[in-house]
C-alpha cells in the first residue's frame, strides 16, 4: 500500500474568494506531551505524504522550528508556496492593535512565509494563562469579552489583509451573539471559523450559522481529542472512540474510529485538523477522507452521538466575578459582564 495520498484526491472547501482549503490538515499543537522538534518534524511528514494544510498558531511555540521544516520540505519536494495552505493565530496576550500586527509578523518571520493563507484571533478573550495551569486557576488580570476592544484588533489585520500578509481573516472559539456582533462590525467579514467539533460535540446552530454567513468551518478536536492536557479532563466528558455508536460503523467500514470521525468532519463539511507525530497515523487520518466514505445511514446514525460534550472548555480564561467555564459561552443568548450572567456585557 503507498505510503502517499495524491493531494488532489483529498477533498476541500471554497472560501468566498475564491481560493480553496483541503478538508483535513495536520494540527500542530502537541498536548503538552511531546516535544516541539517532534511536532515540527511531523510537519515535514504531512507534507510529504500529501497534506496541504497547516494549522499553527503563535502560542504552541513551534512556528521558529516548522518554518524551516516547509521550507526545506517544500525545496526538496520541488512544490511551490502556492501549493500550502498555513493557518496561524493570534494568541490572547496580542490583543491589543500593535501587538497582534507584531505578533502576525513574528509569525510570518518564525514560519518563513510572506504571507499567511488565514489569520486567526485565537480566542475573544485577552486573558493569558500559566503554563500547565490548574482547572480552577484565575488570573487576576482577565477581563471579559469587550466587543469594542476585540474589534480595535480585528480592524488592526483588516489592514494586513489589505497589505497582502494575511490572504484570509478569521475567528475561533466564537460564540452566536459574539459572531453576530463581529459580522455587523467588521470591514472584512471573517472568512473562517475554528471550533471543537467532534461527533458527541456538533454545535449544529453555531456551525450551521457559520456556514449560512460565508465561512468555512474548521473543527478541532475531531476525533475527542483523547491527548488533551489534564487540566481540560472532567468527570462526564464523551471518548468518541469508544462511543459504541463510532465503533459499530467503524466494524462496519472496517476502519479504526479515529477514521470514522474524521469521514464525519469531511462529508458534513468542514476541515478537520487531527494531530499526530506518527506516520502511520499522519498517513491514516489522510487516507480516511479519500476512501471507503460513510453511508447516508451511518452519517444520520452519528447525530445520535451528539452530547454536548464540550472538551475545551477554557475554564483557564475565567474572570475573577464569573461563575465557571459557562459564562465563557454565551449560552442564554447574552454576554456575560464582570459579574457572569445577568450582569451587561462589558464596555
Amino acid at each position: 500500500m503507498a505510503d502517499t495520498v495524491d493531494p488532489h484526491a483529498v477533498p476541500s472547501f471554497a472560501l468566498l474568494s475564491g481560493a480553496s482549503i483541503p478538508a483535513i490538515g495536520l494540527g500542530t499543537f502537541g498536548s503538552d506531551r511531546f516535544t516541539l522538534e517532534d511536532i515540527a518534524n511531523a510537519v515535514g511528514v504531512a507534507i510529504r505524504t500529501g497534506y496541504r494544510l497547516i494549522d499553527c498558531a503563535s502560542v504552541y511555540a513551534n512556528e521558529h522550528l516548522i518554518g524551516p521544516v516547509i521550507e526545506r520540505t517544500l525545496t526538496e519536494m520541488g512544490l511551490p508556496r502556492e501549493e500550502l495552505f498555513v493557518i496561524s493565530k493570534v494568541w490572547n496576550d496580542a490583543h491589543a492593535p500593535e501587538d497582534a500586527i507584531a505578533s502576525v509578523k513574528a509569525s510570518l518571520s518564525d514560519l518563513k512565509l510572506d504571507y499567511l493563507d488565514a489569520l486567526l484571533i485565537h480566542w475573544p478573550f485577552p486573558n493569558t494563562h500559566e503554563r500547565f495551569a490548574a482547572p480552577d486557576a484565575r488570573n487576576p488580570s482577565s477581563r471579559p469579552y469587550i466587543h469594542a476592544e476585540y474589534m480595535a484588533m480585528y480592524h488592526a489585520l483588516e489592514e494586513l489583509v489589505d497589505a497582502g500578509l494575511i490572504r484570509h481573516l478569521g475567528v475561533s472559539n466564537m460564540t452566536l451573539p459574539k459572531l453576530r456582533l463581529v459580522l455587523r462590525d467588521a470591514r472584512i467579514a471573517p472568512a473562517l471559523h475554528e471550533m471543537e467539533l467532534h461527533p458527541a460535540l456538533q454545535q449544529g446552530e453555531l456551525y450551521q450559522f457559520s456556514k449560512d454567513a460565508g465561512m468555512v468551518v474548521i473543527g478541532y478536536s475531531p476525533m475527542g481529542s483523547p491527548r488533551r492536557p489534564d487540566r481540560d479532563r472532567f468527570e462526564g466528558d464523551v471518548a468518541d472512540m469508544e462511543h459504541p455508536v463510532v465503533v459499530r460503523i467503524a466494524d462496519e467500514v472496517g476502519a479504526h474510529p479515529a477514521e470514522i470521525c474524521l469521514k464525519w468532519a469531511a462529508q458534513r463539511g468542514h476541515v478537520a485538523i487531527p494531530f499526530s507525530v506518527k506516520p502511520p497515523q499522519i498517513l491514516s487520518n489522510l487516507r480516511s477522507v479519500t476512501e471507503r466514505p460513510l453511508s447516508p445511514r451511518q452519517l444520520y446514525d452519528l447525530r445520535s452521538v451528539e452530547a454536548n460534550s464540550r472538551l475545551i472548555k477554557g475554564q483557564v480564561f475565567l474572570w475573577e466575578g464569573s461563575g465557571d467555564w459557562i459564562d465563557l459561552w454565551d449560552v442564554d443568548g447574552t454576554i456575560p459582564g464582570w459579574g457572569g450572567y445577568g450582569t451587561t456585557a462589558a464596555e
